[in-house]
């Protein structure tokens, strides 16, 4: 069975502003899959014309995941979680929810998770494990 890639909205947004991981992309094997979580948060801030055809050839090329019922349950009890462990502030919960929400998605398809976005992942992994590979 293939591998399933997903890559995280950091390594889309670096790629793209600076081709830095363009070769080691190219090089990924397996299926790639797109968040929906990810594609939003693009989405968001895609404000130029080749942004936005960007955004639309990779939703075109590849399929996209998206967090289920589970997905988003279980994303609120391990912030929930979280803040009573760390104490965060709402807001950088807030901040932490996307990235939950993509963690599990991948997790839920056996993907491995491609990110550069060390912290925010590394922290996740504390409360529940997932493939994770950081560039």
């Amino acid at each position: 069975m293939s591998e399933i890639v997903v890559f995280d909205t950091s390594v889309l947004i670096d790629n793209q502003r600076t081709a830095r991981h363009s070769q080691r992309m190219a090089g990924v094997t397996g299926l790639v899959r797109l968040s929906s979580v990810v594609l939003a948060e693009l989405w968001r801030g895609a404000t130029r014309a080749e942004e936005q055809e960007f955004l639309r050839d990779l939703e075109k090329n590849h399929p996209i995941l998206t967090p289920t019922e589970k997905n988003w349950l279980e994303s609120g009890k391990i912030l929930a979680k979280i803040f009573t462990d760390k104490g965060y502030e709402p807001k950088k919960l807030r901040d932490l929810h996307f990235d939950v929400l993509i963690a599990l998605t991948a997790r839920s398809h056996g993907a491995k998770l491609i990110t550069s976005n060390r912290a925010g992942f590394e922290l996740i992994r504390e409360y529940r494990e997932f493939e994770l590979e950081v560039w």
